[in-house]
């Protein structure tokens, strides 16, 4: 997804600055499709605001620096819709865990062990927070598209623990960084 539609996802759902946008990237139900810094949110939403995507005011606090708040046209409703018509690119699945399971001969069974223990950890709190969000969610919509998280997370989970003892099987079997180049 590109940072722009991401941005007119977040604004169609209400006025926003560019840090809540930031924000809800990363803590928020948008953080499950895409990773957004603010070196990608402030070009882009200059860039619409050129386009008549979206327009900005300003907002004035006693003693705290002004704030622009954005909010999303019709033309950039429409342009969100026609983008989501458009068809979607292949989901995209980085995992730093998998390139440590990759190279776990490198590391140790120790090693191995302890982040798998942090991986699971690190999953059942996403999931939780997940099944939270769904409890509080009034939106059909939002609550699918969490639950549909939830499923894909779960079998991640559930892999990890079935089959961890073949990871730390294999960490186990440690080699140098010399032995592995050979």
């Amino acid at each position: 997804m590109s940072t722009r539609k991401f941005c007119l996802a977040i604004l169609s759902s209400g006025d926003a600055t560019g840090y809540e946008i930031r924000k809800t990237a990363q803590e928020g139900h948008f953080s499950h499709f895409i990773e957004a810094s603010y070196g990608s949110i402030y070009p882009s939403l200059a860039k619409m605001e050129q386009e008549g995507l979206v327009t900005w005011r300003e907002e004035t606090s006693s003693g705290k620096p002004s704030r622009k708040i954005y909010s999303i046209t019709q033309a950039g409703r429409d342009a969100f819709v026609q983008e989501l018509t458009e068809t979607p690119v292949e989901d995209l699945f980085r995992s730093p865990f998998l390139l440590l399971a990759l190279y776990s001969r490198w590391v140790g069974g120790e090693f191995i062990t302890r982040e798998i223990d942090r991986r699971i950890e690190h999953l059942e709190l996403k999931i939780g927070g997940m099944k939270h969000q769904v409890e509080l969610c009034n939106d059909p919509a939002s609550a699918w598209t969490l639950e549909y998280g939830i499923t894909t997370l779960s079998a991640s989970l559930n892999y990890l623990k079935m089959n961890r003892s073949k990871l730390e099987r294999i960490a186990s079997e440690r080699v140098s960084h010399a032995q592995a180049a050979e």
